[in-house]
């Protein structure tokens, strides 16, 4: 086995102390995601945080006041919820990140006992979707054999209510515990998913909805009133993401049109006359209340940014998560009147702010192509060294929130860009589907077209450009690496697909059913395709130094693929570096994010100057 050479991790990163302290900071600064709740128990509270220096579930009793640490992993847990009653928090136990493992649970108020699997008769798997009632738990898990789900009622043991060999999962239980939604890609496409409804009682299949090739539904969830039997879906009937109203019992539907640009999604307020709409528009978000009897919609008051996620309490407060490039994460609420306070906010210090982005919108070979784009304060005009980072996905999209990643390039003198390319959520359906068939080439186009609007603005300096991104993104850092070599000065890939032949054979079974709806086939079925987008094929025309990051645990781009990739760089002597940490598909351990920002930062720096 070939032995790759280690990244160098500096510490510190920068001989300022101040900038040194500032760009740490933002990393460890203690940050709280937006609480969710009991349903019949709204103050009993489940958070996740940072605050420990870790990714961990918190639980927050708002009778009380009182927060707790709920888990305690060495590599963090991301995945949580609550039993409506409140009584049990419910949380995803994996090994090291591999995603793979079981729900357990304990209780809300500690006992002493530890957590236990939560479901008897359950197997393991990938989490593929869960829904707690007070009577009734289903839950969805994938393995390589396909999808399962099982159903247990009134504390018994689970049995097996959908099992097949397409990628799906649990979408919706309605509250009166008698009809659950399952997603499923029974017709070979788990990008476009079709629904269907199952009786609790019988396990039988009473209802489907589909929409056709090309255009899939999202069951958001059932009206949160007993007896409402409407279940709120998203649909892309007119190439984009909008709203409609199964009533499912009846089997007819409402579309529920909003006349706004871009994309939106909801959920019900809690008497369901209501819906609480995210419209997302060009890289940022607005909050509405959308009157169903009326169509009144009404625009709620927040600030100019992204919002990550909102919802709204019992008594009609909208809680919701906001940043922007400039503005650290906060989570706020806004009463039914109009007063706004911050919901959470932690004892510790607070995270330094950064740079606003700005957009660009630039011609590319598919059209107007969104980009965001930064410069350090105070930076001279003129080009400057810049890293165009990639986002992953490739369904998401690069926004105007905060990022102490962004930042500590802007911190190092870097100007940044992020290029919404096709492939990216938030601009339609046809932009979103448009790398079908042509996957990562597709990609790059865009990619290449705001490389060549930076270089003629002299926004970048054409001989000190780096090209980055993690996961998808790192997969188009590879790409580009090797496709476009005579654009890039530095690559920096974490956790990518590097050999994609080699990435199908092992990754978890819903990326391969994804990989083949996005291909259009197997690489048993279409070998050429699969080469023709891979970076493994145009490695040898690599010139600039390669930085590769990955995760031995990784189930989604497995190390064994990078290895391939690397073992080529290595038999042409090659300069390249390597930083491999015990864990999944990225770190939700803080200090392990700032040893690989430091290495990925360092690198593109020592080898620009030199």
């Amino acid at each position: 086995m070939t032995t790759h050479p280690a990244a160098v991790v500096p510490n510190p990163l920068f001989t300022d102390p101040e900038t040194e302290a500032k760009w740490r900071a933002r990393f460890t600064a203690p940050r709280m995601s937006l609480p969710s709740w009991a349903e019949n128990a709204p103050d009993r509270n489940l958070y996740l945080s940072n605050a420990d220096g870790t990714w961990e579930i918190y639980a927050w009793d708002r009778s009380t006041d009182t927060h707790r640490k709920v888990t305690d992993r060495p590599n963090g847990t991301s995945h949580g919820t609550l039993s409506p009653d409140g009584e049990r928090i419910w949380w995803f136990a994996d090994n090291d990140g591999d995603e793979f493992g079981l729900w357990v649970s304990e209780p809300f108020e500690p006992d002493g006992s530890d957590a236990w699997t939560a479901v008897e008769g359950v197997g393991a798997g990938y989490p593929a979707g869960l829904e707690i009632g007070e009577d009734v738990v289903a839950v969805g898990a994938s393995t390589d054999d396909g999808t399962t789900v099982w159903l247990s009622r009134k504390g018994g043991v689970a049995e097996v209510v959908y099992a097949n060999e397409h990628d799906g999962g649990v979408a919706a239980l309605s509250k009166d515990e008698a009809l659950l939604v399952l997603a499923h890609s029974e017709h070979g496409d788990n990008r476009h998913a079709a629904l269907r409804v199952l009786s609790v009682e019988s396990g039988a299949a009473v209802a489907e909805k589909w929409d056709g090739v090309g255009k899939g539904l999202d069951a958001i969830s059932f009206s949160p009133v007993l007896g409402d039997n409407r279940l709120l879906v998203l649909h892309e009937r007119r190439g984009r993401e909008e709203l409609l109203i199964w009533d499912v019992a009846a089997d007819t539907e409402s579309e529920v049109v909003i006349d706004l640009p871009g994309e939106i999604v909801a959920d019900w307020y809690p008497d369901a006359t209501a819906l609480l709409v995210v419209h997302t528009f060009e890289a940022r978000n607005t909050l509405y209340r959308y009157h169903l009897t009326t169509g009144e919609l009404s625009e709620l008051d927040t600030p100019h940014g992204t919002v990550g996620a909102a919802n709204v309490r019992p008594d009609s407060t909208v809680e919701y998560s906001w940043s922007s490039a400039a503005h650290p994460p906060v989570v706020r609420a806004l009463s039914p009147d109009g007063v706004e306070r911050v919901l959470l906010e932690s004892d510790g210090p607070k995270a330094p702010g950064s740079d606003d982005v700005a957009d660009v919108f630039v011609d590319g070979p598919g059209g107007r192509v969104h980009a965001l784009v930064a410069r350090p304060a105070g930076a001279p005009d003129g080009p400057l060294p810049t890293v165009f980072s990639l986002h992953g996905g490739p369904h998401s999209s690069d926004e105007d929130r905060f990022s102490g990643y962004r930042a500590v390039w802007l911190d190092a003198g870097f100007a940044v860009v992020h290029v919404n390319y096709r492939g990216s959520t938030g601009y339609g359906s046809a932009w979103r589907d448009a790398i079908e068939g042509k996957p990562g080439i597709t990609e790059l186009a865009d990619v290449a077209a705001v490389h060549d609007w930076a270089v003629r603005e002299g926004f970048a300096d054409p001989a000190k450009c780096v090209v980055n991104g993690a996961s998808w993104g790192g997969y188009l850092a590879l790409l580009a690496l090797g496709t476009q070599p005579e654009r890039w000065a530095v690559g920096v890939a974490g956790v990518p697909v590097a050999d994609y032949l080699a990435a199908y054979e092992d990754e978890m079974e819903p990326l391969r059913a994804f990989d083949r709806a996005l291909f259009g086939g197997s690489p048993e079925e279409l070998p050429e395709l699969y080469r023709e987008c891979s970076p493994l094929t145009y490695v040898d025309d690599v010139r600039a130094p390669v930085m590769v990051l990955a995760g031995e645990n990784d189930p989604r781009c497995p190390i064994r693929q990078i290895d391939n990739y690397l073992d080529r760089l290595a038999g042409r002597g090659a300069a390249y570096e390597t930083y491999r940490y015990d864990a999944g598909h990225g770190s939700l351990v803080i200090e392990e994010s700032i040893r690989q920002t430091a290495a990925e930062v360092s690198f593109a720096l020592r080898h620009l100057e030199g």
